[in-house]
């Protein structure tokens, strides 16, 4: 038994030592998993509604449909911009410079430049900001910056936040707050 388990170490390193490393490459890429998007659509521009009212509307210039894998999702990879309105026709605008959104999770994963701006003048930056969709909650360990309109901010790692922009809790920040009232 122990000759014929140094027969197999001889022959597979023999193998190895055979291969080119290019060749070698090739195999390695074959083994590897791959997953292809089952659609793309480009300059794409869609309309979100309920009860015949527009809700949100998504414009990207490219999206990648991988509703086939394991665990499925959808890709924005080049910009994508919404803006969602509020039952009183306000908008907020969201951008980011790439997008995911996670079909079993229900999480959305915006990345680079994310910002978002509301109707009465709030900013939020980041360079990732996740969204869960069933809970209306953003949430990020990434630095972030908020401003408001009377240029008040804070800003620091880690934040999570209403859909509204209303009920925040940030774990590290510093902040300057203008035209405070006594």
């Amino acid at each position: 038994m122990k000759n014929l388990n140094c027969f197999f170490l001889i022959l597979a390193c023999s193998f190895v030592a055979s291969c080119e490393k290019n060749s070698l490459k090739d195999i390695q890429k074959m083994n590897a998993n791959k997953f292809y998007a089952a659609g793309e659509a480009e300059d794409i521009n869609v309309k979100y509604t309920d009860s015949a009212k527009i809700k949100a509307i998504l414009v990207s210039k490219k999206m990648l449909d991988y509703s086939q894998v394991k665990y499925p999702f959808t890709h924005f990879p080049n910009k994508v911009h919404v803006t969602v309105f509020d039952n009183n026709k306000n908008k907020t605008f969201v951008v980011a410079n790439k997008a995911t959104a996670y079909n079993k999770t229900n999480i959305i994963d915006l990345q680079g430049n994310v910002k978002i701006t509301t109707h009465d003048g709030k900013v939020l930056e980041t360079q990732q900001l996740y969204y869960n969709q069933k809970d209306n909650w953003f949430f990020t360990d990434a630095y972030f910056k908020f401003t408001d309109p009377t240029k008040s901010y804070f800003e620091g790692i880690g934040i999570d936040f209403d859909n509204e922009l209303k009920v925040m809790n940030a774990q590290q920040n510093r902040a300057e707050i203008n035209n405070i009232k006594p």
